[in-house]
């Protein structure tokens, strides 16, 4: 009985461990760039961009300033009628695939021949590619100062909720990366 409790065991762990991984991978990349002769100390107040045509329906564009609203305003900015920043964004998607697949093989072998066959069945339907960029733009000078851009998976036939689960994944890698450290 202790020898079945401790794989069981094992097994669990074996089991959170390879979930924790997949989970880990699943999420979106963040590239940044930025102008390194500005001062980002500066910056407190913020709002976007009047003519925003990011490529996304209203509803995500909605989801996006309201969760880019909250995360700036935990760490003291302020959206201002009069704003030292201009945030745009905007995304590029693509369809695609879903990269789960289920394997199947087949072998065999005799003496020192084997010979084998496999194939991969895919899961979990179409997935949206999309890159999502995300400018800061100095409204005095006119000039873009900084820039992120994220590349995550969503599936096509997402619900709201988990829509904007991902927004706010996405999002809060962006704004990590703010101010650049310098």
């Amino acid at each position: 009985m202790r020898i079945f409790n401790e794989k069981k065991n094992a097994m669990k762990l074996l089991s959170i461990l390879v979930l924790t991984i997949f989970l880990a991978s699943c999420g979106a990349t963040v590239a940044v760039d930025y102008d390194q002769q500005t001062d980002f100390s500066k910056y407190k107040t913020y709002s976007y961009f009047p003519t925003i045509d990011s490529g996304l329906n209203e509803l995500d564009d909605n989801r996006i300033m309201q969760i880019t609203d909250s995360l700036l305003q935990q760490r003291g900015f302020v959206k201002s009628e009069t704003p030292q920043l201009y945030i745009n964004f905007f995304a590029r998607e693509s369809i695609s695939s879903s990269r789960n697949t289920i394997g199947i093989g087949i072998g065999g072998g005799g003496g020192n021949v084997g010979v084998g066959v496999s194939g991969g069945i895919p899961i979990g339907g179409n997935v949206i590619n999309q890159q999502l960029t995300m400018d800061f733009i100095d409204v005095e000078k006119d000039d873009l100062v900084w820039q992120a851009v994220a590349e995550g998976e969503l599936k096509e036939r997402s619900t709201p909720q988990q829509k904007e689960a991902y927004y706010i994944s996405v999002i809060q890698k962006i704004l990590a990366k703010y101010p650049p450290k310098n």
